[in-house]
């Protein structure tokens, strides 16, 4: 496992306690796991997501991440209706490992409130929660 110093956190992002990231893309946000949260899970084999047009409130799980070692819930980092899916997860899981932040994303969503992605962490706050 890497050290919190390895842990990449693109400042571009916005972090969830829950260790999963939100990207703005236009009027949509791109979500997927952290690198941290890939690596403390291990080898991921399954990736269950939701279905374009399910809406989910902040907080509430949109999916699970299956790995050697564990399953994990996947939280909602703000709300919002899921405009697209990333179905090559289906077959490659592994992406969530080798690219967490790139090819590994996992849903897009129209926010409900955009203003949410304002009570998510920068990198440095994150960093220092997971150091707590």
């Amino acid at each position: 496992m890497k050290e919190l110093s390895e842990i990449n956190l693109p400042d571009d992002l916005r972090y969830a306690e829950s260790h999963e990231w939100a990207k703005s893309a236009g009027d949509t946000l791109k979500i997927g796991i952290t690198d941290y949260a890939q690596d403390q899970l291990g080898d991921i084999v399954f990736v269950e997501l939701p279905d374009v047009g399910d809406s989910f409130e902040k907080g509430e799980e949109f999916g699970t991440v299956e790995s050697v070692k564990a399953v994990s819930e996947l939280y909602m980092p703000v709300g919002g209706e899921v405009v697209a899916v990333n179905s090559v997860l289906e077959d490659s899981p592994e992406l969530v490992n080798n690219s967490p932040y790139s090819d590994g994303w996992m849903i897009e969503v129209k926010p409900d409130n955009p203003s949410e992605m304002d009570d998510l962490l920068t990198g440095d706050a994150y960093l220092e929660k997971l150091k707590g």
